[in-house]
């Protein structure tokens, strides 16, 4: 990891959630909006919601990394893409992905939006993390199950940011 300070992540899974969230002292939350994220058991943002979160967070210095990170149908694939077009015009500072196809379909339409595998991905080897920072993701969120030898492990093998 090339920036080796500690980033204070939250979940905000509603506004109260994220208010909390940046009152505490989060440098950043991830958050979910009404459509493709894996964040059932939260409340989640609509889309006036997710504006009005993005502002907040950012006029306090905090970064919001939004899940967009369900597998996706082909039939899904253009409004979740129109739905990602929204939300950079926010901006949120990253996305998290589970979706190859989609990751694949975001560089080639938007090489500038950086991009976190999510935990979904369940990346759990160094040849798993070393593949998505190849392909050009820039944080890699790992498999819940580790040890911490198989994270400092993994953290040797790759310079992409690990969670």
């Amino acid at each position: 990891m090339t920036n080796s300070k500690m980033e204070v992540l939250a979940p905000a899974g509603s506004p109260e959630s994220l208010t909390a969230a940046v009152r505490a002292g989060a440098d950043a939350v991830y958050l979910g909006g009404s459509s493709f994220s894996a964040r059932a058991s939260a409340r989640n943002f609509d889309d006036n919601e997710l504006k009005t979160a993005v502002e907040y967070c950012h006029a306090r210095g905090v970064k919001v990394y939004l899940a967009v990170n369900t597998i996706l149908l082909q039939n899904e694939l253009q409004k979740a893409l129109d739905f990602i077009r929204f939300v950079c015009t926010l901006p949120v500072d990253a996305i998290l992905v589970q979706d190859t196809g989609l990751i694949w379909l975001l560089q080639k339409c938007a090489p500038e939006l950086r991009l976190h595998a999510s935990t979904q991905m369940s990346i759990h080897t160094p040849c798993g993390a070393a593949a998505l920072e190849k392909a050009g993701l820039k944080r890699v969120v790992l498999s819940r199950e580790l040890s911490l030898k198989e994270m400092t492990e993994i953290h040797a093998a790759t310079p992409v940011e690990l969670e």
